[in-house]
């Protein structure tokens, strides 16, 4: 009688999980937004994002001439964070950190609303030393990541389309490079066309208060809701991907939030941005909040989010040490 029981709460809880997986499709299919219509962009709105309209200062061209990296990692930064890159450069971007896997890493940089030349020197002379930094002649300022972010697509789809992967990853995060490599191995070979992951944000509305940091007016997106898109702080995309939106990118009109229009451009070539979990879906690997140190934690993560230069060396050989410990 009790083995009976049992059976029927199993049965109960099967029918629960296959109506509560309906409610889920037909409520996707209900809130998502309609495809846009492939209509270009007005030209001087195309203009603002569009890579003909900058000018390159500092290149990094033959970096992937004769290799074909498994991974290319992008880092988005500003004149003024020399210590961001020199953390980066002894820790999950320093060469040679897999055996037998070819991972690159690029600094990307605009340049400030007012010149610094003591700055601006140094920069030059780090890329000299390093051969890691592209900077181009557009403002860096927050509304202007938007057109950081296609730079970056440009780069890719023209310097370095040999490349498996790239990863855009902001400099205040904490990448596992390891375990990023093992899940992009473990992925099938279709990852290696039309790809990207991260922390996918599926249900995400404008903001409509202009005091909010990411008010975006009904006059720019008039739309109640954003397409699938995944979070700026870190995502990783097959390099077909880096041509391909920037194409669909004379068919959306810029916002200034960066991770949303890339969405949008997503959302024109019908890609669907793919959740990176473990454990059915428990396990966020792209972590995007912020966590304590604790060297197991992390290394069943592909990014934690919010280290300064500071704690980012100060953890990093902790982390190394005892990584196969855990």
């Amino acid at each position: 009688m009790r083995k009976r029981s049992r059976y029927k709460l199993l049965e109960y809880f099967a029918i629960a999980g296959l109506i509560t997986f309906v409610v889920i499709l037909v409520f996707n299919s209900t809130i998502r937004p309609s495809l846009p219509k492939k209509t270009p962009a007005p030209k001087e709105l195309y203009n603002v994002i569009s890579p003909s309209t900058y000018k390159f200062i500092l290149n990094q061209p033959e970096l992937c001439e004769n290799i074909s990296p498994f991974l290319v990692l992008v880092i988005p930064v500003t004149l003024k964070d020399t210590e961001a890159r020199t953390a980066i450069r002894r820790t999950w971007g320093q060469d040679g950190l897999i055996p037998r896997v070819t991972i690159l890493h690029l600094f990307v940089i605009g340049q400030p609303a007012q010149r610094d030349p003591v700055l601006q020197e140094h920069l030059e002379k780090e890329s000299k030393e390093y051969g890691d930094i592209i900077q181009m002649d557009f403002v860096d300022s927050y509304h202007n990541l938007t057109i950081k972010t296609m730079m970056i697509m440009n780069w890719i789809a023209t310097y370095c389309q040999g490349a498996w992967y790239a990863m855009k990853i902001d400099a205040d995060i904490f990448l596992n490079v390891r375990y990023l490599v093992d899940y992009l191995h473990d992925q099938s070979k279709s990852s290696r066309k039309d790809y990207i992951t991260g922390s996918v944000i599926s249900d995400a509305v404008p903001h409509r208060d202009s005091f909010n940091k990411w008010y975006i007016s009904e006059g720019l997106y008039p739309d109640s809701w954003y397409p699938p898109y995944v979070s700026g702080a870190a995502y990783v995309f097959s390099t077909d991907l880096a041509r391909k939106i920037s194409w669909a990118s004379r068919f959306v009109r810029p916002i200034p939030l960066e991770d949303v229009y890339v969405g949008l451009c997503l959302h024109v070539l019908g890609v669907k941005p793919v959740y990176a979990t473990k454990f059915l879906g428990f396990r966020n690997l792209f972590e995007v909040r912020r966590l304590k140190y604790e060297r197991c934690t992390f290394a069943k993560r592909i990014i934690v989010n919010g280290f300064n230069p500071q704690n980012l060396l100060r953890i990093w050989h902790d982390f190394q040490k005892s990584y196969f410990t855990c």
